[in-house]
């Protein structure tokens, strides 16, 4: 779905200047798109990405007892920050739940803004074909719902693993459990955080590349799916892709 750019740039930063009240709204942003949306970060956890940035800004009022949540909760979400503000409120946990709930709702305001990248419906069909998908995603549940219901893209999917889940690494996990082999999990994404959780799970890696995304997703069905069919997704295959992802992200 091509909509991360969208969100970021018209959702989490601007909506982040406004609740935390950061005077340098203009440096702020520069920071939070780089983190989010252009460096090896790209991707990160919504959380996490408050953290890094808001460190790297140099916010002055003290936010350790968020720092501390997000460092060591199970669950990086709205539901898990709630639980946390009822046990041990503190002002920049609530300002924190503020700007994600917020989010979420601007978000939804977007709807209609949001289009698959070229490709993706086709590709989601043929790949059925031959695979169960399920959404692994750190966006919020209703998002994914709205979005991929919407451009009827939940038709060719089994199961979908959003925020509420929890992370990209434990729902790989959660998908083991079904009975699939790591060797025939084949984790699809756009992120380092992607490639990571991939790896975590010791499954297999393929990367839509920014503004190559139509390019990717037609690779993937005419390239990699007959590979994973026939059992030849090797290690100097998956070398090659996570190079040409790195390699992207230096650009």
């Amino acid at each position: 779905m091509d909509t991360m750019d969208l969100k970021h740039e018209k959702c989490f930063g601007p909506i982040l200047v406004n609740v935390f009240d950061l005077t340098d709204r203009e440096r702020f942003l520069i920071i939070w798109n780089r983190i989010n949306l252009y460096s090896q970060t790209r991707g990160i956890n919504r959380f996490k990405g408050l953290i890094l940035s808001l460190e790297e800004y140099g916010y002055k009022n003290d936010f350790q007892r968020l720092k501390e949540w997000v460092n060591t909760t199970q669950e990086l979400s709205n539901i898990s920050l709630e639980a946390e503000i009822n046990k041990n409120p503190s002002s920049d946990l609530i300002l924190a739940l503020k700007w994600s709930n917020e989010v979420n709702s601007e978000i939804k305001a977007l709807s209609g803004q949001d289009t698959p990248f070229d490709g993706v419906k086709d590709s989601l069909c043929k790949l059925h074909k031959f695979a169960n998908i399920a959404v692994v995603s750190s966006a919020n549940n209703s998002a994914i719902y709205d979005e991929w219901q919407r451009h009827q893209l939940l038709p060719h999917v089994d199961i979908v693993f959003g925020q509420d889940q929890g992370t990209k690494l434990f729902c790989l996990n959660e998908i083991k459990k079904y009975g699939y082999l790591p060797h025939n999990i084949l984790m699809v994404g756009d992120s380092p955080g992607d490639l990571q959780a991939a790896q975590d799970s010791n499954v297999h890696f393929f990367p839509i590349i920014r503004d190559q995304e139509a390019e990717s997703w037609a690779q993937l069905v005419t390239e990699t799916l007959p590979k994973l069919i026939a059992c030849e997704f090797g290690v100097d295959y998956q070398y090659k892709l996570i190079s040409a992802f790195n390699h992207s992200l230096r650009d």
